[in-house]
Formats: structure tokens, C-alpha cells, sequence
């Protein structure tokens, strides 16, 4: 996602989307762990926007 998407949400958006993203970085670890996953760069994506995301959130604090 992009910074401008991200600024556009309010709180309670952006915390609904963190659960989402560190779900799915779960959900990929466990993927890894299987050999069940052919786009390893996802994580590294996931981790980026969980990076975001809470930067975000603690500029609004």
C-alpha cells in the first residue's frame, strides 16, 4: 500500500487492516515452513505495510 492510501484511513481502519496484514504474514510463515510458497518477496511486502501501518498509527497518538 502507499503512504497517501494509508494517511487517508482513520484509526479504526488502519488497526482492522494491521490485524489483516499480520494475519496474512502468519498465515505466509506458515506457508514457508511447508514449502507451499512460490512468492517469497510477499513477505518482505507484508512486513513493509505492518511498518506503515504502525508508523501511521503512532504519528496520530
Amino acid at each position: 500500500m502507499k503512504i497517501k492510501e494509508l494517511k487517508s484511513k482513520n484509526p479504526k481502519e488502519l488497526n482492522s487492516l494491521l490485524s489483516e496484514k499480520t494475519s496474512a504474514l502468519r498465515a505466509f510463515r506458515f506457508a514457508v515452513a511447508g514449502s507451499n510458497v512460490r512468492n517469497v518477496k510477499e513477505g518482505l511486502t507484508l512486513k513493509k505495510d505492518i511498518a506503515r501501518i504502525k508508523t501511521i498509527l503512532n504519528n496520530i497518538k
